[in-house]
């Protein structure tokens, strides 16, 4: 009921005479829009079908039942979430040929939107504390994390998240928006609105830069202390198979967290930029959509214990351990 209220275009301080947005999408010809449709819907189906694929090997295969694997399942879940926030709802207005959202309905979106990625942000930030501790201290490491700790640092990692999206929100919902109301984006964003608003948004604008900054620069910080104390243990490794095991443990990790924090400190920390680019939909379909999609394969193809989970989940064979 509070975040109904919230996402009430009525709620707050001040009033706005917008009561929907107009999503201009990714392209404008009828044509180019079907091949759009087309090509979303199978990477939807792919990406919503590989983590969940990805999940239940993690749930049914016993060798996965480890910290580094729980995690990994979250992040599966968070990708799901990702993608189904604002993928669906574009693939509706291409078929309806409808391209308004309500105002409430945008919030509501962005809210998810900004929990889920702001939930990404400290996850990837906690596998790599998992893969210091396990490498870099494995004799302590299933007291470190053990199951409470593990669920503790997810409970932490969400109550964050949703603690960012809901300033983002109520921010943005003092907002005064009178007109034009034509998004060029394909989904509801911060730098977009902001665009949009007919009262200042230099404070809202310096709540995103703080806010990316805290979750993008702290948390890089302590990915990158992480793996430079894991690259000086395994370079201490005399065994060339030993380094290889332990690199390629981290290797997938670490991929995916250049691709995340590429897009994201591209698309949140250029503040003072006022034109509507293709880039920012770029950027957009590189963070709903690709990232989503490529997770599960860049940590399924290097990794045996994964291929043979997700073999046994698809033939129906259970684990031989």
């Amino acid at each position: 009921i509070a975040l109904q209220k919230l996402m009430d275009p009525e709620f707050g301080v001040n009033r706005t005479s917008v009561t929907e947005f107009i999503l201009l999408g990714l392209v404008e010809t009828e044509q180019l829009q079907s091949v759009v449709f087309v090509v979303f819907l199978f990477a939807y189906l792919v990406t919503v079908g590989g983590n969940l694929s990805i999940l239940a090997a993690i749930l049914v295969e016993p060798k996965l039942h480890t910290p580094m694997y729980f995690f990994l399942g979250n992040l599966s879940v968070l990708d799901v979430g990702c993608i189904t926030v604002t993928v669906p709802s574009m693939l509706a207005r291409l078929l309806s040929h409808k391209r308004t959202i309500p105002y409430g309905t945008c919030l509501t979106q962005l809210f998810f939107f900004h929990l889920l990625a702001g939930m990404d942000c400290f996850l990837l930030t906690v596998m790599a504390y998992d893969r210091f501790l396990a490498i870099c201290q494995p004799l302590t490491y299933n007291t470190r994390m053990s199951q409470t700790v593990q669920r503790i640092l997810v409970a932490v990692s969400w109550a964050l998240g949703f603690t960012n999206a809901l300033n983002h929100t109520i921010a943005l919902n003092t907002l005064n928006f009178c007109g034009p109301n034509a998004v060029n984006h394909f989904y509801c964003d911060l730098p977009q609105l902001f665009r949009l608003s007919c009262s200042s948004t230099q404070l809202n604008e310096l709540l995103l830069f703080v806010a990316a900054a805290f979750m993008a620069v702290t948390p890089l910080v302590l990915i990158t202390v992480s793996y430079a104390h894991v690259a000086a243990a395994v370079l201490q490794i005399r065994s060339v198979e030993g380094r290889k095991k332990a690199f390629s443990t981290c290797g997938s990790h670490l991929t995916v967290v250049c691709l995340f924090y590429g897009t994201g400190i591209f698309n949140y920390m250029r503040l003072g930029s006022e034109e509507s680019s293709d880039k920012d939909k770029g950027v957009g379909v590189f963070n709903t959509v690709i990232n989503p999609m490529l997770n599960p394969l860049i940590y399924s193809l290097r990794n045996p214990d994964v291929q043979g989970a997700l073999w046994r989940v698809l033939v129906g064979r259970q684990s031989l351990t």
